[in-house]
């Protein structure tokens, strides 16, 4: 990643802003958001701004759009600079920005402006940041699931022996692949179906071990993979090559951060903040880590 003062030298202006993100979105030449026809028109008069006159899109009268339409930075007067820094900050703060901490770096103290405003831009990068694929993880693969939340240790009932249940907390389950990349998702439950099905949509056929803990939702991966577990439970954690101390760890980084510099999630913002963190893991050796994030922010 960039420091803050080479990431200033590229994007000085407006202007460059715009033209980045005009080179992201259409690398082969601008294209239609609505219809994706190559047949638009440059509105000398308004830079950035496009007119489409496709029979199937904009009729007689055309089709107008600009480089914002169709992504996160549409319906908003806040300038792409601003949205650009605010994107950049949130992917080199390891343990995530809280838009408080946006509002101060960006808009300083006394501005006037509405600290919603920084709360809304964050929002609007972790929604994009869910557009970040992920192959079948393959390899060595650890699977675990979590719980985020309240107070205490935040770990299913095998791991909380003689701790109080999971009321008010959110289930999170994850899978990682060992030196590789990992998917998270918030799920409702952790019964065998759920837990099941998360690993078969993200972890491929031919993997060379799928470890978990002993929890009973992955009995039925043990004729489909080789499946290996560690019971927790009765303190074991390392088995050989059995653990699941990566998918630990990636757990411990996303509560650090929520603890230390969100203090609080809801459920129903939690899914936007855990796309945040595994998205910086998978692009935490990406040096184009913030190019390939604004590929994202269209929808």
């Amino acid at each position: 990643m960039k420091t803050i003062d080479a990431f200033d030298t590229q994007f000085p202006s407006e202007e460059a802003c715009r033209q980045f993100l005009t080179d992201m979105r259409w690398p082969s030449g601008v294209r239609c958001p609505r219809c994706n026809s190559e047949k638009v028109y440059a509105l000398k008069a308004r830079p950035f701004h496009w007119l489409c006159k496709s029979k199937d899109c904009g009729g007689r009268n055309g089709y107008r759009f600009s480089v914002i339409t169709k992504t996160i930075f549409q319906d908003t007067k806040i300038p792409l600079k601003l949205w650009f820094k605010v994107g950049y900050l949130m992917l080199v703060a390891k343990k995530g920005i809280s838009a408080l901490q946006v509002h101060r770096v960006i808009f300083g103290e006394n501005s006037g402006s509405d600290y919603h405003t920084s709360w809304y831009m964050c929002m609007r990068w972790r929604a994009a940041m869910q557009g970040d694929y992920v192959a079948p993880l393959t390899g060595e693969v650890e699977v675990d699931e979590t719980f985020v939340g309240g107070k205490g240790k935040n770990k299913h009932r095998s791991k909380r022996i003689g701790h109080p249940g999971t009321t008010g907390k959110v289930a999170v389950i994850g899978a990682i692949a060992r030196k590789g990349m990992v998917v998270a998702k918030v799920i409702e439950n952790t019964d065998t179906l759920t837990l099941d099905s998360f690993v078969r949509s993200t972890v491929a056929d031919n993997v060379s071990l799928v470890a978990t803990d002993e929890h009973s939702g992955y009995r039925l991966l043990d004729k489909d993979y080789n499946h290996q577990s560690v019971t927790h439970g009765s303190g074991q954690y390392v088995r050989g090559e059995v653990h699941t101390s990566s998918i630990d760890s990636f757990w411990s980084l996303l509560k650090r951060g929520i603890m230390g510099s969100f203090h609080h999630v809801s459920k129903e913002y939690l899914p936007l903040y855990v796309n945040e963190f595994s998205w910086r893991h998978n692009n935490r050796k990406n040096p184009d880590a913030f190019r390939d994030l604004l590929t994202t922010c269209s929808h």
